[in-house]
């Protein structure tokens, strides 16, 4: 079996559950933080919903650089509604998934580095860098997300089983 043909039944799981939990980010709560410290309900949904866009990148890059010497920084799109966000989010994976599918077995075991100014912060694999990079990365900001629709009493989606709001405890 192709590493994509093992990978791809996953990330096709992984997209659906961080949509319908995207589906749920309500567009009056854009500035609401659980604690100072923490990003804004806006902001962690604008993350959730363009990281699986960066798998783009991955796998047709051999580096990116989001603080490129002479030239802007990356920086998030302003996507301020959920219509946006669900928009973005759901152009990012279909194209990802296409570059997924493509890619030849040669293609997941290539380096592949994120720079800043130039500098390699880090350098894998980039079978490695969609994992964790992008897929775990993901799932880590949608439980984020899971406790801000908590904190602010919007039901919770059920993902790999029954949530306390979806046919749950």
């Amino acid at each position: 079996m192709k590493i994509s043909e093992a990978i791809l039944p996953e990330w096709d799981q992984e997209m659906a559950n961080t949509r319908k939990t995207l589906e749920r980010v309500p567009d009056d709560k854009r500035d609401w933080k659980p604690h100072p410290k923490s990003m804004s309900f806006g902001n962690l949904a604008i993350h959730l919903a363009t990281m699986a866009g960066w798998a783009i990148d991955i796998m047709e890059k051999d580096s990116f650089d989001y603080a490129p010497v002479g030239a802007p920084p990356y920086t998030p799109p302003p996507l301020n509604t959920r219509q946006a966000l669900l928009e973005s989010f759901d152009q990012g994976i279909g194209k990802a998934r296409a570059a997924i599918a493509k890619a030849g077995d040669d293609d997941f075991m290539k380096p592949w580095s994120l720079l800043a100014g130039g500098k390699v912060q880090m350098t894998m694999p980039r079978i490695a860098v969609l994992r964790t990079f992008v897929m775990n990365h993901c799932v880590h900001h949608r439980a984020q997300v899971g406790v801000y629709l908590r904190l602010n009493d919007i039901p919770v989606p059920s993902v790999y089983g029954p949530s306390a709001d979806e046919g749950g405890m």
